[in-house]
């Protein structure tokens, strides 16, 4: 008998019919969704961020949990510690004022979010790994849909009672609550700090922050219920020809040391010997080179990569051909890592330091890590763990620059230049967050202290309770010089 033709089989069906929802996965997600209504400030960083990631993790951790019934939990101490450095990630919105730094923080803790509910790798790549809340979220809407509607179809008329309570309850909230604030003017004054002004704008980011909230645990518990299957710990060995790859990493390698060499006779030469020989001015040699340094480690960084994954490794000479060239190609990368930071800080005494000087600065510093990583992993030759310790380092190291108060250090050390008889760039500060006033109360003299100030405050606006932040706490409590004309 003829088999069937491909395409005239019958599909199978979604996962989202075929896995059950669990009974907890509802009320967990919708709890998680109206916190998140709640409490978080989509318009500016506050400690309502970090309350609503608290939400989502303990909605999906329970959730999981109840879903088991006392079988082992999916989470393990990677996937704590994943957790961590997320609401750690969004701790930042309580302490830092600076939009650019938390959105990335925010985008950051996305990336950790996923990987906290992953945990170990999957079969898919590394890329789906780190979006995996994201994508099982939209793909959890016909499974949380099926759902709901056996729930409110259930004969018990559970759901018909849990409205009928819910809208009771408002009920009596909304008759009794504007008697007693109209009765009390302390608890009016609660109130007003508690509960917004009700307006259509206020209800449709309620219902939104609602809607994403819920389905980013439906998302993480949509994922746990039918997980992908998980990759080996055992790498099969690639055997083949290694010539195609040892000629250019030998080459690479050759070129590399040059450029070492010379910039070794730079370090005992002077400055003045490569200015001299050059006819560049010692900020236009740093700038002319940083770029081209940058874009080179970037380059390395892939090929190392790419022989990671797919040069021969089958016999102990292969083996040995990838440690010696790819260690010393490694370490020969990261004096170029130098070499291009120590370009980037004489660009930056010679013209003054921006945000955007700074993340180039943190991202080579990154790549300088990875390296690192790189000569650890070909230790034993077993890079898998490699993407993920690269997105954890990320991770940290923007952790580590929200501690370190970006704005603050630029701030500083734009004004120990002006210090030293340079021009301040007072307009620039003035476009910064609240993470300066600090630094500018302290340094600037008036007039132009207060010129700086009242710019960087112009936009402050009032802070209901979720939005507090500290950095636009203290720096309203900062005293302003009498209104001068400010140029």
């Amino acid at each position: 008998m003829a088999a069937t033709p491909v395409f005239m089989r019958p599909l199978p069906p979604p996962k989202s019919a075929v896995v059950p929802l669990p009974a907890a996965v509802l009320p967990a997600a919708g709890l998680a969704g109206v916190a998140g209504a709640l409490l978080l400030p989509v318009d500016r960083p506050g400690v309502g961020w970090l309350l609503s990631g608290l939400a989502v993790t303990a909605a999906v951790v329970v959730a999981d949990r109840r879903s088991r019934e006392g079988a082992e939990s999916a989470f393990t101490w990677r996937s704590a510690g994943w957790a961590a450095l997320t609401l750690g990630l969004l701790a930042v919105g309580a302490v830092r004022a600076s939009g650019w730094l938390f959105a990335l923080c925010v985008i950051a803790a996305v990336v950790t979010g996923s990987l906290a509910v992953v945990g170990e790798r999957t079969v898919h790549s590394v890329l789906y790994d780190m979006l995996a809340v994201p994508i099982e979220a939209f793909r959890a809407i016909p499974w949380v849909g099926r759902g709901a509607r056996r729930f409110t179809a259930r004969r018990d008329g559970v759901a018909r009672r849990i409205a009928l309570a819910v809208l009771a309850a408002a009920g009596l909230v909304g008759v009794f609550v504007p008697l007693l604030a109209s009765a009390d003017a302390a608890f009016a004054a609660v109130v007003n700090a508690v509960i917004p002004d009700l307006s259509v704008a206020t209800l449709v980011r309620w219902c939104s922050v609602f809607a994403v909230v819920a389905l980013v645990v439906a998302g993480a518990c949509y994922f746990l219920a039918a997980p992908p299957g998980r990759v080996s710990g055992v790498r099969p060995h690639r055997s083949g020809y290694g010539l195609e790859w040892t000629v250019p990493l030998v080459v690479l390698v050759l070129v590399f040391s040059v450029f070492v060499g010379v910039r070794l006779v730079v370090l005992f030469g002077g400055t003045e010997y490569v200015l001299r020989t050059s006819n560049l001015t010692s900020a236009e040699y740093a700038r002319g080179g940083f770029w081209q340094l940058c874009a080179v480690t970037v380059l390395t960084l892939a090929i190392v990569a790419a022989a990671l994954r797919w040069a021969p490794d089958s016999t102990k000479a292969d083996r040995l051909r990838q440690r010696v060239l790819l260690g010393t190609l490694s370490a020969l990368t990261l004096v170029l890592v130098g070499s291009a930071l120590s370009r980037m800080w004489t660009y930056q005494q010679a013209y003054g330091f921006t945000v955007l000087r700074l993340l180039v600065e943190l991202c080579e510093l990154w790549f300088g890590a990875l390296f690192v990583l790189v000569l650890a992993a070909l230790i034993r030759l077993r890079p898998a763990w490699l993407p993920r310790a690269a997105i954890g380092t990320a991770a940290a190291a923007l952790l580590g620059l929200a501690i370190l108060d970006p704005e603050r250090l630029i701030a500083d050390a734009n004004l120990d230049r002006a210090a030293a008889g340079k021009t301040l760039d007072d307009g620039y500060l003035a476009r910064f967050s609240t993470d300066v006033v600090p630094v500018v109360s302290d340094r600037l003299h008036e007039p132009l202290r207060t010129c700086v100030l009242r710019q960087v405050l112009r936009d402050d606006t009032p802070d209901g309770w979720p939005e507090w932040n500290l950095s636009r706490s203290a720096a309203r409590d900062v005293r302003l010089g009498p209104v001068t004309a400010c140029g």
